[in-house]
């Protein structure tokens, strides 16, 4: 057995379960967050080598007899596979950069404790492919920042609304699929499973938890929260497979509005908070229009994008993060001539902000290209739409940007410049969304083969019996976790027609 032949997913989950614990019974702010920082570190550390095991060719059986999963359940229910082996580690980097950017000014209202257990319940949601699994990781998911609100005395009605009542259409909706039994799901079923990824995307009309929820949490907590896109997780693994086209035609167009709707909201923002929810409203959408599309080359580009999103949104959040624990809240309304104090959290702040909206050179360029060509191939309408909403993010991005950082110069009389820590992670961002725009190659090849297996996946399902499969099979046919499946002649999409 080699080192790459080791349980590491498993271990990861198993390092932030017990730091949660751990951290938990700490006292003291600045050792919970040290220790908070290594047990993440270290997850960060076991995700990568998983991911690096699952591309290089790793015996997957030696993996799985080395696996404490089949002792405890009888099989593997959490493993990589062409879709989750990038998405692992990059929710565990932005669980470890996170931590390593709290500055002393917040580690007493940021909970490494809560943010340990939620990244446990994350890497095992993103890792799961098991129907009913699945669904449980995803009511979890929505109770830790229930408490954040709580903790802080802020108030949570919103917030609980929204969740429980995504929380109970997915329950319902999954219950109808599986109750159908070798038949096509239930048009009640599938109406319950759409309405829940719309709740928890937060598309219009159902956007108001964002705002709210971003509102009232610390900016940390509430970035890792969206920022890993669980709802469109949920869409690729629960509905896509197995949902009628006019359930994803109804998806892409409320998706569809929604991006364009929060691309506008984000332009005239006042408030740097709410500017950020309403840029991930935005993405979020945008990512479940070439979802929706479900052909090859929009589901590649979807994929990308979500990818894209993570990295960026992430950075982009954690240099807004860096500029409140400085200056506090940041208003929309005046020029605050930040730039002469902070010129490195400009220069990130300007680059995670377009590559966001797909610019030249980044990750997100690519990722747009073939969202925006997969659309014009439905509709030049869907096409437009999606370029009017990319634009709008640009300038609401730029607007911020001006507004933040030029002007009247900002007096202080205190150093303001960013520090070592979070210098370290903003340029690990920045790092990632430049190379991967300057070498987009082998990120788009294992997106086309992860496309690939979901289209193979719904064809399957769509050409043959209705009965939904536990999907938390290991291996294919082959013997590798996750193969490419035969390349689907995927079509167009029913959003809309020409």
């Amino acid at each position: 057995m080699t080192l790459l032949e080791l349980p590491w997913l498993d271990a990861s989950i198993a390092t932030t379960l017990v730091g949660a614990l751990w951290v938990g019974r700490v006292r003291d702010p600045i050792r919970a967050a040290r220790l908070g920082l290594a047990f993440t570190a270290l997850a960060f550390g076991g995700t990568f080598l998983a991911w690096l095991a699952f591309y290089s060719g790793a015996d997957p059986a030696a993996i799985a007899d080395a696996s404490p999963q089949v002792r405890l359940f009888g099989r593997r229910v959490l493993a990589l596979d062409e879709l989750s082996a990038p998405l692992v580690p990059a929710v565990a980097l932005l669980h470890f950069l996170t931590a390593l950017a709290t500055t002393r000014t917040k580690m007493r209202r940021f909970s490494f404790a809560w943010s340990l257990t939620s990244e446990t319940i994350r890497l095992a949601m993103f890792s799961c492919r098991a129907s009913w699994l699945l669904v449980l990781l995803l009511t979890l998911c929505a109770i830790p920042p229930y408490f954040e609100l709580r903790n802080r005395g802020r108030p949570t009605r919103v917030y609980a609304a929204h969740m429980g009542l995504f929380v109970a259409l997915l329950v319902l909706g999954w219950a109808g699929v599986e109750a159908s039994r070798g038949a096509a799901p239930p048009t009640w079923a599938a109406v319950l499973l759409m309405a829940a990824i719309l709740v928890r995307c937060g598309t219009v009309p159902a956007h108001c938890w964002a705002t709210d929820w971003f509102e009232h949490a610390s900016f940390g907590v509430a970035l890792l929260f969206v920022a890993p896109l669980a709802g469109v997780y949920a869409a690729v693994r629960l509905v896509l497979p197995i949902a009628p086209a006019w359930v994803l035609q109804g998806i892409g167009i409320a998706s569809l509005f929604t991006a364009v709707y929060a691309a506008g909201m984000a332009a005239i923002q006042r408030d740097c908070r709410r500017l950020f929810a309403n840029l991930f409203l935005s993405h979020a959408s945008l990512v479940l229009v070439g979802l929706e599309l479900h052909t090859e080359m929009s589901l590649t580009g979807s994929l990308c994008l979500w990818f894209s999103v993570i990295l960026s949104l992430g950075g982009f959040g954690l240099t807004i993060r860096a500029l409140e624990a400085r200056y506090g809240r940041l208003p929309l309304a005046g020029h605050l001539g930040l730039y002469e104090h902070s010129p490195s959290l400009a220069a990130c702040f300007l680059l995670t902000g377009l590559a966001c909206v797909g610019f030249p050179g980044t990750l997100g360029f690519i990722s747009a290209e073939l969202v925006v060509d997969s659309a014009v191939e439905v509709s030049p309408y869907v096409g437009i739409a999606v370029v009017a909403a990319a634009a709008l993010n640009g300038i609401a991005v730029v607007r911020a940007y001006l507004i933040l950082f030029a002007g009247a110069r900002h007096v202080s009389s205190v150093p303001l410049g960013i520090v070592a820590r979070e210098r370290l992670a903003v340029l690990t961002f920045s790092a990632l969304i430049l190379g991967g725009g300057l070498f987009p190659q082998p990120g788009v090849t294992t997106r086309h083969k992860a496309a690939a297996a979901i289209l193979e996946e719904r064809r399957g399902l769509m050409e043959g019996p209705a009965r939904p499969v536990d999907s938390s099979r290991d291996e294919a046919p082959d013997g590798r976790e996750g193969a490419e499946s035969p390349r689907p002649r995927g079509g167009p999409g029913p959003i809309m027609h020409r």
